[in-house]
């Protein structure tokens, strides 16, 4: 049964709603980070700037290591993703595939890993990336972010499994196609839509995360961007508000280009059009 009309009209107004809603501190960055400081300081803001300068862009570059922490962020981001992709996607189908018991209580520690505050890992975590020697490094940060991030990641990927009939592995062993023939010319394309949405929650995870690196990362040459951005506030907590804007804005920008790249695969129904077929 369709919705009547007012009910379509007031979804329509809470998704709006809901997109002004988010899309408000991000506009109001970007105002900032063109602003000059007596635009910043004057007690009548505006949305668009009178005179819109880059001279925040260029101190940001100035007063800190940007570039340095943004290829961090990057490696550490890109490696977290993928591990986390490759070590998930075989957990995901035998938990899929095998429904027992034992896959059940897994799934539901899965569930229940998410909701540990930080500060109880953060000690352990500690103490074994000493011993691992993997303090201060961007090796042992990244298998920080693939631990904070697999539980989610398997979660995510177990329901695209189940998703996926099994009718076509079915039939591809009916044509005599091997189990691995058949995971990896079957069900690994039909899977790429999950694979692609669960790559890109563990990247935005780990280009986000804040608190490991700050205490896993020790001099400035390792810290990622997150880090770095707390720069910019004054001993006193006043913040450097123009430059501090300006790079909060370029850390944004990574995300943003690779959902847009991307958000195709994550919609195209490439899985429905398999079925269809």
């Amino acid at each position: 049964m369709r919705p009547s009309r007012p009910a379509r009209a007031g979804q329509s107004l809470a998704l709006l709603a809901y997109l002004v809603f988010l899309a408000f501190p991000f506009l109001w960055l970007i105002s900032t980070a063109f602003k000059p400081p007596r635009e910043l300081a004057s007690l009548h803001p505006t949305w668009i700037p009178k005179d819109p300068t880059l001279a925040n862009f260029r101190q940001a570059f100035d007063e800190q290591p940007l570039l340095r922490a943004a290829v961090n962020s990057v490696l550490v981001a890109l490696s977290a993703a993928l591990v986390a992709v490759l070590v998930a996607t075989p957990m995901a189908y035998v938990m899929a595939r095998h429904r027992s018991l034992l896959s059940r209580a897994a799934t539901g520690w899965v569930v229940i890993s998410q909701a540990f505050p930080f500060v109880l890992l953060i000690i352990p975590l500690f103490l074994i990336l000493k011993n691992l020697h993997l303090i201060n490094s961007l090796p042992g940060l990244t298998l920080v972010y693939v631990v904070w991030s697999l539980p989610f990641a398997l979660w995510m990927l177990v329901g695209y499994v189940r998703a996926v009939p099994r009718e076509l592995e079915e039939a591809a062993a009916v044509d005599g196609a091997g189990k691995l023939r058949t995971l990896v010319s079957v069900t690994a394309p039909l899977l790429a839509p999950g694979l692609v949405a669960t790559a890109l929650f563990a990247f935005i995870t780990a280009w986000n995360e804040f608190f490991f690196a700050l205490v896993l990362m020790k001099t400035p040459e390792r810290q990622t961007l997150p880090v770095v951005l707390t720069h910019f506030l004054g001993a006193e907590g006043v913040a450097d508000l123009g430059p501090l804007a300006a790079a909060a804005f370029l850390a944004t920008l990574p995300s943003l280009v690779i959902f847009a790249l991307i958000q195709r695969r994550l919609t195209g129904g490439i899985l429905a059009g398999a079925v269809k077929s």
